[in-house]
């Protein structure tokens, strides 16, 4: 074929003019090419859904956005019995490329000694209400065990909360951790990986016994495991985003994720990750018999509503205790307030701004010196709207029966029983009154009593074991003694 044209070649060979001539420009041979894609008779019935998952990643935030793997899982739920490389092949042909990933220098860890902490942020439907929720990520490096926690914020009391729950969760405390440089652990950045800690997190590791070592600033790769965990989290914990009501409802399928992710297989290592995990716990530190007190502690004076603020919100206490110094723990999801190192209140953390948060059993002494504001106590305004329907119709009943206010007397005087027995325990009390027709507290009162006292059993009584109370009840009646009776 040696110095003939391109004509010569075709008329002699047979092949395609343009064919030809890529042979001769090519050095070396070209890679043969489908015309047609090739069949594909498992994926190929599920290729629009994947279309549809990839079009559904690309709307969601950044960093939730759907893997190959997760498009996998969601397949297999929906019933394809495919391979996951198909799928990946797929994914990869049809989704717009990313910029190159970096290069890493692989590292190895000892069991028990080293873990790291990152915060991640991501986006759920909570209560119906779209909001971004921040979460705590812990890793521990030698078996890649990884755990999370959502929380509202970043601030201290979540810094540390995070961390017991992940102290609980691998069933020990490693022996050092490495976080970012953020506010809730270092005071002030010194010389090299020196800092200088705030005192609250200072306190925390010296509880716990473990070691704190810090990255170079604007050198987040130095603690690239976590950092890889984050956007782990974001797209297979996160996606598609999560539908709750509670943080405590996210947070326990947070916990269960996790528990199912150490099934996983981390490549080049034979082991699965739960067989690392149950290695390296030995080696972890143990953990103390109480958990530190994960919160913000500061001194507070109540107003002239017996309330006490917290975030510009405002949370009840009991009016005995108004013109006291007194005492209020922040701790995540729950608010304390102390007087004398007694708790004499307790809330939900509200998460809003500007919010009165009333417990209307604290203002009660207020209420029965004063029942005719009972209409317009806000904290009784507050409980009836989340107050069980049979209260209603108690508080209805009394008022027809006992008018002039004495209705609403009995009827702060029946709630008062809050104080004494359990809310569950005291409605169904009302309910049996209420159908006894003894809607008043000494009925309701007396209904507590048949409810709360445990019911008594008597066993019986077999006189064949009993030989000395044979005689009694056999004794043959003598019908004589009524002889007298006629006369």
């Amino acid at each position: 074929m040696e110095k003939q044209s391109i004509r010569a070649i075709h008329r002699q060979l047979g092949y395609d003019r343009d064919t030809i001539r890529k042979a001769i420009t090519s050095p070396a041979p070209q890679r043969y090419q489908l015309k047609k894609p090739r069949a594909a008779p498992v994926l190929g019935p599920y290729q629009p859904r994947l279309l549809e998952l990839l079009a559904e990643s690309a709307a969601q935030p950044r960093k939730q956005r759907y893997t190959a793997h997760k498009i996998f899982e969601l397949l297999q739920r929906e019933g394809y019995a495919g391979s996951e490389g198909a799928v990946h092949n797929f994914v990869s042909q049809h989704r717009q490329p990313g910029k190159r990933p970096a290069a890493y220098l692989p590292l190895e860890f000892d069991p028990g000694q080293d873990a790291q902490v990152d915060w991640g942020e991501a986006e759920v439907e909570l209560a119906g209400v779209r909001v971004r929720v921040q979460l705590f990520i812990l890793r521990l490096n030698y078996s890649r065990v990884r755990f999370v926690m959502a929380f509202p914020f970043q601030k201290q009391e979540a810094f540390l909360s995070g961390h017991i729950q992940a102290f609980h969760f691998l069933g020990g405390v490693p022996h050092r951790i490495t976080y970012d440089n953020l506010k809730t652990a270092v005071y002030q950045i010194l010389t090299g990986h020196s800092r200088l800690e705030q005192q609250a997190f200072k306190t925390f590791r010296s509880y716990y016994l473990f070691e704190s070592h810090f990255c170079t600033p604007a050198q987040g790769h130095e603690k690239g495991g976590v950092e890889s965990d984050v956007g782990y989290v974001q797209r297979n914990f996160m996606a598609p985003i999560p539908q709750v009501n509670s943080y405590a409802e996210l947070n326990t399928a947070l916990w269960e994720a996790c528990l199912q992710n150490v099934q996983r297989h981390v490549r080049g290592q034979a082991p699965n990750v739960a067989a690392l995990w149950e290695a390296e716990q030995p080696a972890l530190l143990p953990l103390p018999p109480r958990d530190y007190p994960a919160c913000r502690s500061y001194p507070v004076k109540a107003n002239g509503y017996s309330q006490v603020e917290l975030d510009t919100n405002r949370y009840s206490i009991p009016v005995a205790y108004q013109a006291r110094q007194l005492v209020l723990e922040a701790y995540p999801f729950q608010v304390r307030v102390l007087s004398d190192h007694q708790v004499i209140a307790e809330h939900p953390r509200c998460f809003a701004r500007e919010q009165d948060i009333l417990d209307p059993l604290h203002y009660w002494p207020l209420l029965e010196q004063r029942p005719g504001a009972f209409e317009h106590a806000k904290p009784v305004r507050q409980w009836r709207k989340t107050w069980p329907p049979v209260y209603e119709q108690l508080l209805v009943t009394l008022q027809e029966s006992h008018p002039e206010g004495r209705g609403v007397r009995e009827f702060i005087a029946i709630l008062k029983l809050h104080h004494q027995y359990p809310a569950a325990l005291l409605e169904q009390a009302v309910q049996r009154a209420l159908a006894l027709g003894a809607a008043h507290l000494d009925g309701v009162q007396l209904c507590l009593r048949h409810l709360h006292a445990p019911s008594l059993v008597f066993a019986s009584l077999d006189l064949r074991t009993q030989a000395h109370l044979l005689p009694f009840g056999q004794q043959p009646v003598n019908l004589q003694q009524y002889d007298q009776l006629l006369h």
